[in-house]
């Protein structure tokens, strides 16, 4: 195997050093769907030493189309998506160090996991994750890498503290209500675009090519044949809560009590018990026995049914409410299951 990155040094700017510096350096992906297994897979082969993955979701049919670490037993088994990938990168390259997160990422599991990260990639689907990310990146001064995809359409830039804007600069620009892969569909080209471009800014900033990143917003239209450059160097504002003159990174901060959302681009309700409530997995599992509909059991999560939704209770309490967008209504659901 010691001619297993001799391709990649042969590239200059890269070269024995660059790699050395690669083989030393840590990322971490938030989300493992369509951009974080493809981000994943490009950075274990090209030498990562250290790769953590963070999701909170489990293989579906769906997925299989353009999400490349996946196969059809995962999605028959659902199997959680960060377990999946890690078996998979693992059969491609032995030696790397992964660390898989299963759950909901907020700030606490942020600072915890990503302390030592050398670079933060964006694999979200939804603002507030890319807000939590952005709020993290400033606070613990790493970079992060915004990738968005949806139809044919990608979006990509690297957000780098003390030299460009940060991401909450930019929101007023941005739509409040975004297109979804669950609303408008997605081409799997859309997808490797966007991850290859985010992909090689990490490449540059973790071998020492800094002067090498992206200096404008990229967008592209892979069907319409269409590529449109922004500066955005301008968006920056002293009066940002995040890298403005006095910073409060107001997303890093947790909410008190059980937190209720609906996941972005689906009829799912998520359900996050309160920190004070100690509800485990097993604690599901008794529900969801009680009630005598457990459709599937396996180390992750137990699947039953309650009113005729979909229930998945996590090891950690969390539980997911499919076919559903009523926060309201998960909520009584919840509530009638475990007081």
């Amino acid at each position: 195997m010691e001619q297993r990155y001799s391709r990649q040094t042969l590239f200059k700017p890269i070269g024995e050093t660059g790699q050395q510096k690669l083989e030393n350096s840590h990322a971490f992906v938030l989300g493992c769907g369509a951009l974080g297994s493809s981000i994943a897979e490009t950075l274990v082969r090209a030498g990562i030493g250290k790769l953590t993955i963070a999701d909170r979701d489990y293989v579906e049919p769906s997925n299989l189309q353009r999400q490349q670490l996946f196969s059809e037993q995962d999605a028959i088994q659902g199997i959680p998506k960060v377990v999946a990938a890690e078996a998979r990168l693992r059969a491609i390259r032995s030696d790397v160090e992964i660390v898989p997160l299963l759950d909901h990422i907020d700030g606490p599991l942020l600072e915890r996991y990503a302390s030592d990260a050398d670079i933060l990639l964006d694999a979200t689907d939804n603002f507030e994750a890319r807000l939590l990310l952005n709020d993290y990146a400033w606070k613990a001064d790493i970079p992060w890498v915004y990738g968005a995809c949806v139809g044919s359409s990608s979006s990509i830039f690297p957000f780098v503290p003390g030299k460009t804007p940060c991401f909450r600069c930019l929101l007023p620009t941005l739509p409040s209500v975004n297109e979804t892969c669950d609303t408008a569909g997605i081409i799997a080209p859309a997808v490797q675009l966007t991850s290859a471009h985010q992909s090689a800014e990490a490449l540059k900033w973790l071998t020492g090519n800094k002067e090498a990143l992206r200096t404008k917003l990229l967008h592209v239209d892979i069907w319409h044949n269409t590529q449109v450059e922004a500066g955005i160097i301008r968006l920056k504002k002293d009066s940002c809560e995040t890298c403005g003159t006095a910073p409060t990174y107001p997303s890093l901060h947790m909410e008190s009590g059980t937190n209720y959302a609906v996941l972005c681009g689906r009829e799912t309700v998520q359900i996050i018990p309160a920190a004070e409530r100690e509800l485990t997995g097993n604690d599901v599992q008794r529900v969801a026995e009680r009630l005598g509909t457990i459709v599937k059991q396996n180390p992750y999560f137990v699947e039953f049914y309650a009113e005729g939704y979909r229930c998945v209770g996590f090891s950690n309490g969390r539980m997911l409410v499919h076919g559903l967008k009523d926060i309201g209504k998960g909520r009584k659901i919840y509530h009638q299951l475990f007081g």
